[in-house]
């Protein structure tokens, strides 16, 4: 939840905007995209953290309309970088996981053992798509991208899907290849050796400069797309120090995690080695933010920043806490959705304005139409709808907002559905067709299941979402004739009696002073 404090000036801020008119807009205006990979709801200083530090990122929200409701369409995040390149919800596109994660009877090789063996989906973001780069470069714009695509391989990169440039975008949906540091040995993006040392982020960044600088003087749409903060999370000794003795001086807590329903979920924001990534990325943020204002930009650059997925509390490096919200990446509940979602539109005078309308990825696609003059397409981006509206301080209609997630999440997460309306958020699950009910107003954490004291409401979301994931010929996963519970309930206990204890002391470890992954910090340190 945003800080009190910024609530405050929220409050006091939109009550002194002014009536916007038609004559305060710019023609052609320029758009920085930024989306970082697995940051959670509250990972920025802006969003409430006390432990990470983002005073570049908390910069674009002091100018911005921040929309507390903002979500992801999906847990993972292909999924959700799709539905932004689209405008269409996962159910429809039929990307519903990560590229490159196992379905059907394939799905036994990850010695999982489930209910369930997950369905199939769409390998690639589909060509017959006029995308949001497309669109803008129609009309006139010059498009960039730089950093994570994982919307497909060789015929399905960020090129053939209306981008001019790409610099490091392919199908690997992690920095794999040569981590955080330099070298990147990324095959769509050139190495140059006065970059040893260099951190991932900072690199995307100055690819990002570099094609601002070039197209300056004409509009561009540059979407800068961090690797960060997915694993293998890694920074350097200085920001390691820097967030353990933040840590330290604050009071450790005696315990970091606990059981969710699957696994082990992280519940402290204490992870010195995550919080030096976030701020990687913060400085590389601040770096293009420079630019900007060098260049005399600013003024008519809107400024769009986003995750694609919640914070990695579970699986992965279980880097991060999303509390209050319950969950995180790859899981049903608002941890695993629901993101930062900021829009700076200079010439608007936001200030820090706080919207809580309900808001998703596929909202970004007309919004971003309507802010440069480009004719809307809703053929295209049928799931989503302009904000503009409420940049401007007005109202957009109620519409329901959907979820399809017929897999099983590396993180903990359930095979389910979800469908969000007004206040009302329901769940449904796969392996037992059971639902989960929510009063978001009441209950934003999702601590009580109401589905059995407001019968009338589970019943009639849980045909609407049903009839809707048929109208768009969703995908469903299906019955394992070969789970076995009692596997299943082996496999249990031992994350309970082993893994458990086992992140404890992990997290200890890294908390402790004098700790180092490697001699060089993952390439961080250059040698003399």
């Amino acid at each position: 939840m945003i800080n009190n404090f910024r609530i405050s000036i929220l409050i006091a801020s939109a009550a002194l905007l002014p009536a916007c008119n038609q004559s305060d807009t710019v023609e052609n205006p320029n758009i920085l995209f930024i989306i970082a990979d697995d940051l959670g709801y509250h990972d920025l200083s802006c969003m409430g953290s006390d432990y990470y530090e983002t005073p570049n990122i908390d910069h674009i929200a002091d100018n911005a309309m921040v929309f507390s409701n903002g979500y992801a369409t999906c847990q993972v995040c292909s999924p959700s970088r799709a539905s932004i390149m689209s405008g269409k919800f996962p159910a429809r596109h039929g990307i519903t996981d990560y590229i490159g994660a196992r379905t059907g009877e394939e799905w036994r090789k990850m010695n999982r053992n489930s209910v369930l063996l997950p369905a199939d989906y769409v390998p690639h973001l589909p060509h017959e798509y006029i995308t949001l780069p497309e669109a803008l470069h129609e009309a006139g714009y010059k498009t960039f991208f730089a950093g994570k695509w994982h919307l497909g391989g060789e015929g399905s990169y960020p090129e053939d899907h209306g981008f001019d440039i790409n610099k490091g975008g392919y199908e690997k949906g992690g920095p794999y290849s040569g981590g955080y540091f330099s070298p990147f040995n990324n095959p769509k993006m050139e190495d140059y050796p006065d970059e040893k040392g260099m951190s991932l982020s900072m690199k995307l960044a100055k690819e990002t400069v570099k094609f601002i600088k070039e197209n300056k003087d004409s509009p561009f749409y540059a979407q800068l797309s961090f690797y960060a903060v997915h694993a293998p999370i890694q920074t350097t000794k200085e920001k390691w120090e820097k967030y353990r003795d933040k840590a330290e001086s604050s009071g450790i807590a005696e315990s970091g995690f606990e059981m969710e329903r699957r696994l082990p979920i992280r519940v402290e924001q204490d992870n010195p080695v995550y919080a030096g990534l976030v701020e990687q990325m913060d400085d590389a943020v601040g770096f293009v933010l420079h630019t900007l204002d060098e260049l005399g930009l600013k003024e008519n650059t809107v400024i769009i920043f986003t995750s694609d997925n919640g914070g990695v509390a579970s699986g992965d490096n279980f880097a991060t806490s999303n509390l209050p919200l319950r969950g995180g990446k790859g899981y049903q509940w608002e941890g695993g959705i629901k993101e930062p979602y900021l829009i700076s539109v200079p010439w608007l005078h936001q200030n820090g304005t706080e919207c809580d309308v309900p808001v998703s990825g596929t909202d970004f696609y007309p919004t971003i139409l309507e802010l440069t003059g480009v004719a809307q397409r809703p053929e295209e981006h049928i799931d989503g709808v302009s904000l503009v509206p409420l940049l401007n301080g007005k109202t957009i209609s109620n519409r329901p907002l959907y979820w399809h997630y017929p897999h099983y999440g590396n993180q903990g997460g359930d095979p389910s559905s979800i469908m969000r309306e007004g206040d009302w958020k329901l769940i449904h699950y796969w392996e037992d067709n059971s639902n989960e009910l929510y009063n978001l107003h009441d209950d934003p954490f999702e601590k009580n299941n109401v589905a059995g004291d407001h019968t009338d409401i589970t019943s009639g979301m849980s045909t609407q979402l049903l009839d809707w994931l048929n109208s768009v010929n969703a995908k469903f996963p299906i019955p394992d004739p070969e789970f076995d519970t009692q596997i299943s309930k082996v496999k249990h206990q031992k994350i309970v009696d082993v893994q458990l204890p086992r992140l404890e002391k992990q997290r200890r470890n890294t908390l402790t002073e004098g700790w180092k992954p490697n001699d060089d910090w993952w390439g961080s340190q250059i040698s003399k």
